[in-house]
């Protein structure tokens, strides 16, 4: 039903978490990786190492996506090594938690480099390595469409890149490429840890949805393999989100 062999994949931030669970979820269905690292080269290796077992290739690439000649030499090395891109999976993200009277004008441009212009960056170059057929998928949150104690910057540029999506999918529809986002609820993950709140969030997250659990890495690397299947081939532009309900509950 899955089956992607031969097919290439970019996971940025792909070393942990979120950005993990999809690499491994695309290499158990035959599908080639890059995985995009900055900092956490171990992890990366151990990702690269646990994708190869399932007899996939697996390149690591060190770049900050915020920054463009980063982004230009990833894809340089991408197209050499492979000659096409069938899915890019924005997932690298960051930004400062505090409140909105603390904050400054480089801790906003940081999360907006980072987690929303990056992906214009991304696709700008994926661009000529990609063929009708192909996928592009941004990682958001819930922080998009809902105020979270210290989450404004990240929140702000979470939605700025939704709806950057939204634009994204019009124009390159056309060409036959799919782009959608991936919202993820609360998932218990490294980020999540350096909120002085966890515990807070988690515990309200879990009472609060209907399905009652949290939402795992692999939960949403479901919802990108689906979106990588023929059984996705009409959506387009769409906020899906994978919470097990957390969101309807206002």
């Amino acid at each position: 039903m899955f089956d992607l062999q031969g097919k290439v994949a970019l996971i940025t931030g792909g070393s942990r978490g979120i950005g993990r669970a999809i690499a491994m979820r695309l290499a158990e269905n035959g599908m080639d990786l890059v995985v995009n690292y900055v900092r956490h080269k171990r992890d990366a290796r151990e990702t690269a190492d646990a994708a190869e077992k399932f007899g996939v290739r697996c390149l690591l690439l060190k770049a900050n996506v915020a920054k463009n000649e980063d982004v230009q030499k990833m894809f340089e090395t991408i197209g050499k090594e492979f000659g096409t891109l069938d899915v890019l999976v924005s997932n690298a993200a960051s930004g400062v938690l505090k409140p909105a009277m603390e904050l400054t004008e480089r801790h906003w441009n940081w999360a907006m480099d980072i987690n929303a212009r990056a992906l214009l960056t991304l696709v700008q170059n994926a661009l000529p390595l990609m063929n009708p057929g192909s996928r592009v998928m941004a990682v958001s949150s819930l922080g998009a469409t809902r105020a979270i104690e210290n989450y404004t910057t990240v929140g702000a540029s979470k939605a700025a890149l939704e709806s950057l999506v939204r634009h994204l999918a019009v124009e390159l529809g056309p060409r036959g490429i799919r782009v959608n986002t991936i919202s993820a609820g609360a998932v218990d993950t490294d980020a999540l840890k350096k909120f002085p709140n966890r515990e807070e969030i988690l515990s309200t997250a879990l009472a609060r949805t209907p399905l009652g659990r949290l939402t795992t890495p692999e939960d949403v690397a479901d919802l990108a393999l689906f979106l990588c299947s023929d059984f996705a081939t009409m959506i387009q532009g769409q906020v899906i989100t994978v919470d097990g309900g957390y969101a309807i509950r206002g």
